[in-house]
């Protein structure tokens, strides 16, 4: 997981929020393309992205994060939030 920026979660820390299911996110570049979206879209907004599990936690609008997820051109699904 790309950990860059003060807005995405450091690693071993939790984000409590929304859960949105990213299937189609696949490696690294798709983490940071979507890390950068969600920074970009939701300036200040703590975010963790789980590359294994394919799911980001965001601490905010999930409505939001899953349309500026799709906007980069994945296809998100809203779990939780």
């Amino acid at each position: 997981m790309s950990c860059c920026g003060t807005a995405s979660a450091s690693a071993g820390q939790t984000v409590s929020g929304a859960v949105i299911a990213v299937d189609d996110m696949s490696c690294g570049h798709c983490v940071g393309t979507i890390e950068q979206a969600l920074r970009a879209g939701m300036p200040g907004v703590r975010f963790a992205v789980d590359l294994a599990a394919h799911r980001v936690t965001v601490a905010g609008d999930g409505g939001r994060a899953a349309a500026l997820i799709r906007d980069a051109g994945y296809s998100p699904v809203l779990l939780a939030g």
